[in-house]
């Protein structure tokens, strides 16, 4: 045998040799055989066959661990079942032997079968932990929708077929390119692997920052449509602090402000804390001026609105999409490892009972697990504020089913609510119960020495977008209770562009065969999925929505989300009225009455509006409620007009200004605001000279 190939074809006996030098064990595993003969594509247990017999006709596959669990082999499994799958095999196969070669490992690229499959080998001459193996391979998996990781992150079995063993449907594995010395004297070492993951961080991130827009379901509004993170407001953290302090006219002001909003971002705050600060703080410079000609000019106020408003939704979708603040945090690698790694445990478990998700609520349940994960994720900690609506409209569920939900998978252990809502914030869940960080077996050193510098970011962002785009499959308006319903959405995430059969199917949704039969049949039938010889695999985006159409519910979501806004937007109007009436009166600031015309400036709060009462004084919670839907009008409220020729007097002569009117007792009784007519619905009727006297107030002393 030549040392030196870019084709080779082995013979069975040079093969077997082969796989006697490189498996880390003395046996290996043939394939499986079915009653009437037929070769299987499986490696069962049972038919074990030590290196040392005779080479089998069957075709065998060798294990990729010693019995401790440790990886002396390395081999990438690409699927290339259809034409598209196999040009899309060769594709990553091309870029993932060009990392391993640029990180030290010496890849020998094999044809696994006749349809277009490729092995990518990598022999060790060092142990490497399960655990650094899974870190590559979850950041592999966003990368490569082609890669089968079945098989290299199973430590106890994975086994894969050697270059030169023969394929159950005729050929062997050819050899296509790389150097047989690379398997019969091992050179990749820990710090290959190190390098690569180092390198796949990158990449992913990368990735997560070109699909950002795709992902916007943690963002929500505020009553001015400006968009906001959901959650606790906390401090500034400590980079936004320092440039929101700088000078930024003696600096780049436009790299400055973009350090203060996606800090402000990160931390919840919303459009209007930043902006109370425009005229003050130093750092924001560039929304007040502009430079020009070697200094800074003002900028018109409609000119500065403009700036922060745009600036300012740029950095919360920056922030929404998983990414971290501008400036450098030297803790952000570990703290982002560590929720990834608890998320990662969560995932695991979950998958591992998958009938705890099929039956009962168990398929809402696995949606809000999820969603869960995906805020923690991006809020970088176990910990986060999740509403019932937010999460609902995550994962294109109702509130109250999203609701029960949580309750249950509280009940059942998997979360752990650690702060009741209270006082308009939502209640605080941790995907970790007990805080109990879970480790590795055969794993002598710490997570942090093994951990490559960066991965921890990395891993975090390939969660995100893994988490993510299975949530955002679910959330469709094709989902919903009134069209296919949940089960057929969560049926529908678990597969993907390239063709799963059946059983693999099942084990993901965690149904049975007859389950999910019908599923995907009625999936097929709608043109969502497609059937082929190897399996079912998505169409486009557009089918689904053409689907949707058919059936009558395009929109459904839309209407939900814009009900769960109006609600909002009423409870924060109602909690700002509570506020108000618990406030001293001296200490109470001025208000807006309901139908008195404010004039809103961008870059200064508005004065809150006084809450619709009846006429007994009683919060009306359904006007408000239709005011904040725009289906009433409150009127604005005339401005008294005098009535009498004292009342003439007062405003021609001593400078009067009419500013209320003072009812009579007979026509109705009086309001809760001042005095003033109340009509059905609490809102205060014109005053006119038979309703009632005017009452004046003086104009203040002006010096001419």
């Amino acid at each position: 045998m030549s040392s030196s190939i870019a084709q080779l074809e082995l013979t069975t006996q040079e093969a077997w040799s082969l796989a006697s030098v490189m498996s880390p064990r003395p046996t290996v595993r043939v394939a499986g055989v079915d009653v009437d003969g037929t070769v299987l594509n499986e490696y069962p247990e049972a038919r074990v066959t030590p290196l040392s017999a005779e080479a089998p006709e069957l075709p065998w596959a060798v294990y990729l661990t010693d019995t401790r669990r440790n990886y002396w082999l390395l081999c990438f499994d690409l699927d290339g079942k259809t034409p598209e799958t196999a040009t899309a095999a060769v594709q990553d196969t091309t870029e993932i032997a060009s990392l391993l070669a640029d990180a030290g490992l010496d890849p020998v690229v094999c044809a696994s079968n006749p349809r277009g499959g490729r092995h990518i080998w990598v022999a060790l001459a060092e142990p490497v932990t399960h655990d650094l193996v899974t870190r590559m391979t979850a950041l592999m998996r966003p990368l490569y929708r082609t890669l089968d990781l079945s098989p290299i992150n199973n430590a106890v079995a994975g086994c894969v077929r050697s270059p030169g063993a023969p394929h159950r449907h005729g050929g062997r594995s050819t050899i296509l390119s790389g150097s047989l010395n690379a398997l019969t004297h091992p050179t990749g070492t820990v710090a290959g692997i190190t390098a690569l993951i180092e390198r796949l961080s990158d990449l992913v991130t990368e990735r997560a920052d070109e699909t950002s827009d795709q992902f916007a379901g943690d963002i929500s509004t505020d009553d001015h449509r400006h968009p906001f993170i959901p959650g606790t407001k906390r401090r500034l953290p400590a980079q936004a602090t320092e440039a929101l302090n700088t000078d930024a006219a003696k600096a780049d002001a436009s790299a400055v402000l973009w350090r203060v909003l996606t800090g402000a971002a990160s931390a919840h705050w919303q459009y209007a804390d930043v902006a109370r600060l425009v005229r003050s703080a130093p750092g924001l410079e560039h929304v007040r001026t502009v430079a020009s000609g070697g200094r800074r000019v003002r900028r018109a106020p409609e000119k500065a609105t403009e700036i922060l408003r745009r600036q300012w939704s740029r950095a919360v979708a920056f922030i929404a999409s998983g990414r971290r603040p501008a400036g450098s945090d030297p803790t952000f690698d570990s703290r982002a490892d560590l929720v990834a790694q608890q998320v990662m445990t969560l995932q695991t478990r979950a998958d591992a009972t998958v009938g705890r998700w099929n039956r009962g609520g168990g398929p809402a349940d696995r949606r809000i697990l999820d969603a869960l994960c995906v805020l923690a994720l991006s809020a970088v900690k176990s910990d986060v504020e999740a509403d019932i609506r937010r999460l609902a409209l995550m994962v294109g569920l109702g509130r109250e089913t999203a609701r029960t939900a949580l309750r249950r998978l509280s009940e059942d252990g998997w979360i752990e609510r650690t702060s009741r809502a209270l006082e308009g914030r939502a209640a605080h869940w941790t995907i970790s119960p007990g805080a109990v960080i879970h480790t590795f077996p055969g794993c002598g050193r710490s997570q942090a020495a093994l951990r490559p510098p960066g991965s921890g970011a990395g891993l975090r962002s390939a969660l995100l977008l893994e988490l993510k785009s299975r949530i955002n499959s679910l959330a469709h308006d094709l989902f919903t209770s009134r069209g296919l319903g949940i089960y057929a959405g969560n049926v529908y995430s678990r597969c993907a562009a390239e063709p799963l059969p059946l059983g693999e199917i099942s084990r993901l949704t965690g149904s049975d065969a007859s389950q999910s039969v019908q599923r995907l049949t009625e999936l097929t039938e709608h043109g969502v999925l497609t059937l082929t010889r190897f399996g079912w695999h998505k169409n486009s985006q557009t089918a689904l929505d053409a689907a949707a159409q058919r059936v009558g519910v395009t929109g459904t979501l839309s209407s939900r989300a814009e009900l769960y806004q109006v609600e909002r937007s009423t409870w924060s109007w109602w909690l700002s009225e509570l506020e108000w009436m618990h406030t001293p009166k001296k200490d109470r600031g001025h208000r807006a009455s309901m139908g008195q015309l404010v004039l809103d400036s961008e870059l200064a709060t508005p004065p809150a509006r006084v809450y619709p009462r009846t006429d007994a004084g009683k919060a009306d919670h359904r006007v408000a409620r239709a005011y904040v839907e725009g289906e009433v009008q409150l009127p604005e409220r005339p401005r008294p007009v005098p009535v009498t020729d004292a009342e003439r007097l007062i405003v021609e002569i001593l400078g009067g200004v009419a500013v209320d009117t003072i009812p009579l007792p007979e026509p109705t009784h009086s309001g809760p605001f001042g005095g003033a007519h109340y009509g059905a619905h609490g809102f205060p009727r014109a005053a006119t000279p038979e309703s009632g006297r005017v009452r004046f107030a003086p104009i203040p002393h002006r010096s001419a």
